[in-house]
């Protein structure tokens, strides 16, 4: 039996359909669907059934599952980055992630779990996935996954696991993401409505107006090399996962244009005040842990993959994988 928590969630739930692409459907979605569009994000998928994230701590803890459970794929988590509940995210994303990979430890079942490239911060100390505990998350979010990941490591565990420090992943079943939603997706509709594109001016002059740069990773590559994780029986740790090349704003914005076959039109609206000190004007995974591994495949282009998104689910309209 395979645990999915966050299962229909952006992430979770493409990870859902490679399971089954690869004959593997005796899976529990552990997640809360609510009132949006999540729900959508299974359509199609095979499962054994969808438990609520509170009974399934409970079930857990109670050890009701036994040894049952070959693998957890742990991408449930409070992901708002605005988020200011303190204490619910360092339950959420701490306690309930401990809860988790406890029972993975003691009963010998494989663990795959989010982290976030926003334990980065600003980037002072770089993008290198070599653990530093003095990293400065811009959020509480961030600090979330960071002290999961200090757990982990300072508990040796991380020869057990496999943790992955997301980039910016944009793809087909983020719909329900609202402003979590990347800005591919944010742009499309965007260029729909009004027929241009916003972005924040610059906040330094080492930047032009929409040269800020993010290491943007398709949901396809995010995946595809998730799944080459989980059927390595050698490979555990915490790594990266981007393409390992920065691009910018402008970049993104073009290609969501060209994709939609329409004129490149893009406005520059001041920084909000609040955002000007603490904007990161540039982000690049550090790939080289996944690649000494053997892992990681080359990354679609940020061109190719953004037509794919566009021209065959967004166009559609809203087509899921």
């Amino acid at each position: 039996m395979v645990v999915v928590t966050g299962g229909a969630g952006f992430i979770g739930s493409c990870f859902v359909k490679k399971l089954n692409d690869n004959g593997i459907n005796d899976i529990i979605i552990v997640d809360k669907l609510g009132t949006d569009q999540k729900w959508k994000n299974l359509l199609g998928k095979q499962f054994t059934s969808i438990i609520p994230i509170e009974l399934f701590r409970e079930q857990i803890q109670k050890g009701m599952f036994g040894r049952s459970i070959s693998s957890i794929i742990h991408m449930g988590a409070c992901s708002t980055t605005t988020e200011r509940n303190a204490d619910y995210l360092y339950d959420n994303n701490v306690e309930y992630s401990k809860i988790l990979a406890t029972y993975a430890f003691e009963n010998g079942c494989k663990f795959l779990y989010a982290s976030s490239a926003a334990t980065y911060g600003l980037g002072e100390n770089g993008y290198s996935d070599t653990f530093n505990p003095q990293l400065k998350p811009l959020n509480m979010y961030g600090y979330s996954k960071h002290l999961f990941d200090c757990w982990i490591l300072s508990n040796s565990m991380e020869s057990k696991v496999i943790g992955l420090k997301y980039f910016n992943v944009f793809g087909p079943n983020e719909y329900h993401k609202n402003d979590m939603a990347s800005m591919a997706y944010k742009a499309f509709h965007q260029i729909q409505v009004n027929g241009y594109v916003e972005l924040f001016e610059s906040n330094t002059s080492d930047y032009p107006n929409g040269g800020q740069v993010r290491d943007f990773i398709y949901i396809k590559d995010v995946v595809d090399t998730m799944w080459e994780l989980y059927q390595s029986q050698t490979v555990r740790g915490i790594f990266n996962l981007g393409t390992g090349v920065a691009r910018s704003w402008n970049d993104l914005i073009t290609a969501v244009f060209q994709a939609m076959g329409k004129k490149v039109d893009i406005r520059y609206i001041p920084m909000p005040d609040h955002l000007k000190h603490q904007y990161q004007n540039f982000t690049q995974a550090s790939m080289d842990s996944l690649r000494s591994k053997g892992i990681y495949t080359q990354p679609t282009t940020l061109e190719n993959a953004v037509s794919d998104y566009v021209q065959n689910y967004l166009l559609k309209p809203w087509q899921y994988i």
